[in-house]
């Protein structure tokens, strides 16, 4: 099995990236990438507790863009971690991330919800890796006895356009596939069935979009089929995995569940090959 969509409580997994590669382990699944929002902090931990489970490990993130006030997600793959453009950005990006939370916790107080922000965001400064996100705050939500769950939480209050839903400012979809490009990596557009917002990738193309996500836990038989015919018209590599952030009651994602054919696999390495080299001959 080939999961390569992959959550760490570096962002808003329930796992250590120890704990996680464990899980995979025990799930069959012998290659993985490590996605987490806006940062590469699980990384490196990720990737020695592949090494020593004999696992293949390939860089991953899933990077917040912005389209007309509207998360769109695009993963990466590939690239350098240590990479000082992309850990620039990825920092700006954290650093939105927290006033986010911040401004959305003022709203639910407002709406009779009140949280202590500090036990809820905790001391957590851009520059730590942390990445804080909408699925904090609604766990709090949850732990105070406002919601039933994290999904009552975005379906009542933290989604889009619901009583405590703050938009997000940002990097364009374009932007960030440019980014995750100068860093060495190739990007591809994350659960498209999920964000519906198949318009924008044409244009993403233009731009370097390089492959979208097939299959994804969230994506029906019908939806996964519709963005295989996608890819193969527009040309692009198809990615693929579980979006699994741990053993929650309302998420669909499951370790062992969904995964990348070996051929897409395949065919996605040697790409990223090719970008390798390509980089390499400039320098």
């Amino acid at each position: 099995m080939i999961d390569l969509h992959l959550h760490t409580n570096a962002s808003d997994g329930l796992l250590s990236p120890d704990a996680l590669v464990e899980r995979l382990a025990e799930a069959g699944v012998h290659t993985f990438s490590v996605t987490d929002h806006d940062t590469v902090a699980g990384l490196a931990r990720a990737e020695a507790a592949a090494a020593r489970h004999g696992m293949r490990f390939v860089p991953g993130i899933e990077i917040t863009a912005v389209e007309n006030g509207l998360d769109v997600h695009m993963l990466g793959y590939g690239f350098d971690p240590s990479s000082s453009m992309l850990l620039e950005f990825l920092e700006a990006q954290r650093a939105e991330r927290l006033m986010r939370a911040y401004r959305i916790i003022d709203r639910l107080k407002e709406l009779g919800m009140p949280l202590d922000a500090d036990q809820v965001i905790g001391q957590t400064p851009p520059s730590s890796g942390k990445a804080i996100g909408r699925p904090t705050v609604a766990r709090a939500l949850v732990a105070k006895g406002y919601c039933d769950s994290v999904s009552d939480a975005f379906d009542r209050f933290l989604g889009s356009g619901k009583p405590g839903f703050v938009a997000r400012t940002g990097a364009s979809a374009a932007d960030v596939v440019d980014i995750i490009a100068r860093a060495g990596g190739v990007a591809s557009m994350a659960h498209p069935g999920v964000t519906k917002r198949d318009e924008l990738i044409p244009r993403l193309v233009a731009r370097g979009l390089v492959a979208i996500e097939v299959w994804h836990s969230d994506h029906d038989d019908e939806t996964t089929m519709r963005y295989l015919a996608q890819a193969e018209a527009l040309g692009l590599h198809m990615t693929g995995g579980s979006d699994y952030h741990g053993d929650l009651p309302d998420r669909n994602a499951r370790l062992g569940a969904v995964g990348v054919p070996q051929a897409a696999f395949d065919r996605l390495v040697r790409v990223l090959r090719e970008v390798r080299a390509s980089q390499e001959d400039v320098s």
